[in-house]
């Protein structure tokens, strides 16, 4: 998963002044609350049961089979759900839609038994024929799907996604009845029940898409207010762009008596300086982040609403390797040997993110990812000057791409002044809103631009095979074939952990030698959350499970 972005046209790209928050936040009140009464949303929420979720940025799309971010998938994940869910603290997966499953003596046949009251949220009968058909549309290739290799463990998927074979009863999804989904492996593949609570996964409702439009057809209108079927514990209600989105309760949910909210409002806020005033406001039970400067003052105060947690994901930068400048390794590893990424972490991010060397963050699944990248200033003015830029000299002026939000530019600022000083190159900056930066991106119209990636799901697996030759979420333009093998190939057909994550380890050498990549960081979750949220349990995917969370007040 991608990360974080606002549209306040105000606000965008500056830090506003006081009377300007003080007047937004004036604004975002009424607006939110809808009355004068004075009462907050958070003081009015813990009674009505309305949860206020700072959600970084406005969403690009909630069809499940497009999106690629963080902020698509809190609402997603609220409206729609897989065939298994996540433990909320310990994220092993546990019973969804389908109430159980079997497993074949050899890892490669699933079984999975729907349950008798599954429903969609039109009150339609929600069978095993929905997955078949879902996951038949997210391996069709005008539809786009970044995340169409989820699938490729599924016998055949691969082949039916890049035209080896043309009928969709080949690949390993069969429906035995409404109620009985079977699913068949090419190998077996360990973190197989993990994907099936990744919102790519997700059952689609077919009737509604085929209202509005062919079902590859990407943007059409059946995800909007008013039109969106989904089987989650809430429906979609209100979408106001860059205000607000709203879902509530769904009756037809199949554990609907066990969902304590009425009601969550997804509030797009781009600048993290105003989130945090809106959470001091009682504007927002929950941030989405915190500014760097301020989680020095929160600690100090020990403040028991500030939350900093381990976090399953990499901060990095993509290089476009298509790029003339960028098309010698030795250049992409003389500007990532010249990132101080200690100086970085103590004193740019400031809330315990981990120096990275290497894609995959250490520990996962227990892999602990070896690598050669230091920070070095003087061996990477020697590559430098190997590639015909001696101290700088001819290098092109390049640009850094950024999505719009205070903690990116002050990295993106931090890597400019290292750039420059460690080896006399001259970087722009270029922040785009979150849309417009993801499109910009998957264009190649980039030269080098930052990302994160979230786990989808803990295993070397999710970071390393962002990078195939044809992935959806690769966009560097780097391809080595050898590297697709270990990763396609050789690494599901090791018999143990210890051979997986030595093929791994042999992958990620290759991208740490060749760097379409500059690792910089380990992330940490750093958010602020209401002491009137319970069951919003902290885990290393920092993923709400929004059926559980319940609003209590302090008394």
């Amino acid at each position: 998963m991608t990360y974080l972005s606002t549209n306040w046209s105000l606000y965008r790209g500056k830090l506003a002044t006081e009377l300007g928050l003080k007047l937004f936040l004036a604004l975002v009140f009424v607006g939110l609350t809808g009355c004068g009464s004075g009462e907050s949303n958070v003081s009015a929420g813990n009674k009505n049961g309305t949860l206020y979720w700072g959600n970084g940025t406005e969403p690009q799309t909630l069809d499940p089979q497009i999106a690629t971010g963080v902020p698509e998938s809190h609402i997603i994940s609220a409206v729609m759900e897989g065939l298994v869910l996540k433990n909320r603290k310990t994220l092993e997966p546990i019973p969804g839609v389908a109430e159980s499953w079997d497993i074949s003596a050899d890892g490669t046949v699933y079984t999975f038994k729907l349950r008798d009251n599954a429903r969609w949220s039109n009150g339609d009968t929600h069978t095993a024929h929905d997955y078949a058909w879902s996951w038949w549309r997210a391996l069709q290739p005008a539809l786009g799907n970044l995340y169409a290799y989820m699938l490729f463990p599924i016998k055949n998927a691969r082949q039916y996604y890049e035209g080896d074979i043309s009928d969709f009863s080949e690949v390993g999804v069969k429906a035995l009845d409404d109620r009985t989904l079977q699913v068949t492996l090419s190998f077996p593949t360990p973190y197989f029940l993990q994907l099936l609570d990744h919102y790519s996964t997700y059952p689609v409702h077919k009737e509604t898409i085929e209202k509005f439009g062919d079902a590859d057809q990407r943007g059409t209108r059946w995800t909007y207010e008013g039109n969106l079927v989904g089987n989650g514990p809430f429906q979609l209600v209100d979408w106001k762009i860059n205000r607000r989105i709203v879902v509530e309760g769904n009756p037809h949910y199949w554990d609907a008596n066990n969902v304590s909210l009425n009601k969550i409002v997804f509030i797009p806020i781009e600048n993290i300086v105003t989130e945090e005033r809106m959470f001091r406001a009682k504007q927002l039970h929950v941030t989405s982040s915190l500014p760097a400067d301020k989680i020095s003052v929160y600690r100090a105060a020990k403040d028991p609403e500030l939350r900093i947690a381990p976090y399953l994901g990499t901060y990095y930068y993509r290089l476009n390797v298509r790029k003339p400048q960028l098309k010698d390794p030795r250049v992409r590893r003389a500007l990532a040997m010249s990132v101080d990424r200690q100086r970085l972490v103590d004193n740019i991010t400031k809330g315990g993110q981990i120096p990275a060397y290497a894609m995959t963050p250490p520990g996962t699944m227990g892999y602990y990812p070896e690598s050669d990248l230091t920070f070095d200033p003087e061996g990477a003015k020697r590559l430098l000057a190997e590639a015909g830029y001696p101290n700088g000299e001819g290098f092109p002026s390049t640009e850094i791409l950024y999505n719009t939000n205070e903690g990116h530019r002050k990295v993106a600022v931090a890597l400019q002044d290292m750039w420059k000083k460690h080896l006399n190159i001259d970087i722009r900056l270029l922040n785009q809103e979150w849309k417009v930066y993801l499109d910009t991106e998957s264009a190649g119209q980039y030269e080098i631009s930052r990302a994160g990636w979230i786990g989808d799901y803990v295993d070397p697996n999710n970071f390393l095979d962002l990078f195939l030759c044809n992935g959806g979420n690769n966009r560097t333009g780097w391809c080595n074939e050898e590297y697709d093998r270990l990763i396609l190939d050789v690494a599901p057909s090791m018999s143990s952990l210890k051979e997986r994550l030595e093929v791994f380890q042999k992958a990620e050498n290759m991208l740490l030698d060749d760097m379409p990549i500059i690792p910089i960081y380990t992330y940490t979750s750093v958010q602020l959350v209401n002491s009137a949220v319970k069951n919003l349990d902290p885990n290393i995917m920092n993923s709400p499970a929004y059926k559980d969370i319940y609003l209590q007040a302090d008394k």
